[in-house]
């Protein structure tokens, strides 16, 4: 046994060394673009049409669809369909659509079976762990009750009226300590109010996921980097939320990881509270220096952002620039605070990064993926508040993003009969443990052993 580590060790060091190919799934090639250029969404997009053999149409699994004359009627909205053109889709088709009559839809759209293999482990068979829980979770949707998703609606607009409140006060009031406490309270709203409109970028478009935008940052980013690549290849090379943080933060084990990597954990509060500016900056920059950027990408949405300072100058008549300094203080502090809940939500542990240990099954099921690379956290998920506003039941949230949040607790016995059936490794831990856990994963660089 110490024989097969040791060569694991010396295989999977040579191939990180090399890019050749992932190193936790070596059967697959590494992913194109990953550690060049600007490491955004649209890059990763670009890399994947390299590797994903979908010829310029929409794949899943070994076939070739051409979906265009059905982009206006898609009821998720045609943006989703306009992102991965050109790309493997496999896992966003399984994952986004529960009814089995949508297979049907599709065989209308088929062209050809693809020339390449995938380049993607994940399997779904149909008597595998995903299929069969997909199946069970369908079913059981008649039985949860309709008022469920009207709390997270309320959360999130309770949120966004209190971001505007506070910001407003926090502009208003002459006592410079409640201008403190007002200004802490708005960037704590708009950390909260980030997090529980992710919870409607799930699906289809709709007013409340533009209130993402009030952060600087893109909701339409954040469907690729966020729903099609770190959902999808969830702690993969494949996972741009892994990606886009190297690398300062470097989540997957390296030998000889440098000294401010293995600190990222405390590093990261200096950089955390640029990125939502940052990541405008970014995307503003684009329009220049990127062909068709502005046609393809770039929206009147990417100007939300500036509503939130232009509400607090016309609300309380305060000079334009204590408004921008209060407004460039809750933004900042407002993005560490999503950030730091994002890193310990559930992903970035010991128990969950995978990269770099035992050679894997060649065909893993996607769904006993998702639950090997998370820990769900039982003080987060008793809270309904928390739920929303935490990333909380995130594995049955990873497996079925475009359900409510809120539902997700009604599917849980089913979830964990599911798991038990499979023999799937569910694991529970703690906020408090999953704060530890990041700063183990930051600072490993060895593999882990074979049991």
């Amino acid at each position: 046994m110490e024989s097969l580590k040791s060569k694991w060790d010396e295989i999977a060091n040579a191939r990180a060394r090399e890019k050749k190919t992932h190193v936790s799934f070596p059967q697959l090639k590494y992913p194109s673009l990953r550690d060049s250029g600007m490491r955004d969404p649209v890059q990763w997009l670009t890399g994947k049409e390299l590797d994903d053999g979908a010829e310029g149409l929409w794949r899943i699994h070994n076939k070739l669809y051409d979906v265009t004359k059905f982009l206006n009627k898609h009821p998720g909205g045609e943006e989703w369909l306009e992102l991965t053109k050109g790309t493997d889709i496999t896992e966003a088709f399984e994952s986004h659509h529960l009814n089995p009559a949508t297979e049907k839809i599709l065989e209308k759209y088929y062209v050809r079976d693809a020339k390449t293999p995938r380049n993607s482990p994940f399997t779904f068979k149909d008597d595998g762990f995903y299929r069969t829980l997909k199946r069970e979770v369908y079913k059981e949707l008649s039985k949860v009750p309709k008022h469920v998703s009207r709390t997270a609606d309320l959360i999130t607009d309770g949120l966004f009226l209190s971001l505007l409140c506070s910001s407003a006060l926090a502009c208003w009031v002459v006592n410079s300590w409640l201008a403190q406490l007002w200004y802490i309270i708005a960037s704590i709203c708009l950390a909260l109010l980030t997090v529980a409109c992710h919870n409607f970028i799930h699906r289809k478009t709709n007013w409340r996921m533009f209130l993402f935008n009030l952060s600087m940052w893109s909701y339409r980013d954040f469907r690729v980097s966020h729903v099609l690549s770190h959902h999808l290849y969830t702690n993969t090379l494949m996972d741009l939320e892994i990606s886009s943080l190297e690398p300062i933060l470097q989540y997957n084990p390296r030998k000889n990881k440098p000294v401010y990597a293995r600190l990222g954990f405390i590093t990261e509060f200096f950089f955390f509270p640029l990125i939502f500016f940052a990541l405008f900056l970014k995307r503003f920059v684009s329009i220049f220096v990127r062909e068709d950027f502005l046609k393809k990408h770039y929206g009147w949405h990417d100007c939300l952002g500036f509503l939130l300072p232009l509400w607090m100058w016309l609300i309380t008549g305060s000079p334009i620039t204590k408004v921008l300094y209060v407004w460039f203080w809750i933004i900042c502090t407002g993005s560490l605070l999503f950030h730091l809940i994002g890193v310990n939500a559930a992903h970035h542990h010991p128990d969950a990064i995978k990269d770099g240990d035992q050679p894997r099954n060649e065909t893993p099921d996607w769904g006993e993926h998702q639950v090997e690379a998370l820990l769900d956290r039982k003080d987060i998920n008793s809270n309904t508040f928390a739920v929303v506003t935490l990333f909380g039941e995130h594995a049955l949230h990873h497996m079925f993003p475009t359900l409510d949040h809120l539902v997700l607790k009604y599917l849980h016995p089913l979830f964990l009969q599911t798991c038990d059936k499979y023999k799937a490794n569910y694991r529970v831990s703690t906020q408090f443990e999953m704060v530890l856990g990041q700063i183990k994963e930051t600072m490993r660089t060895d593999y882990k052993s074979i049991d």
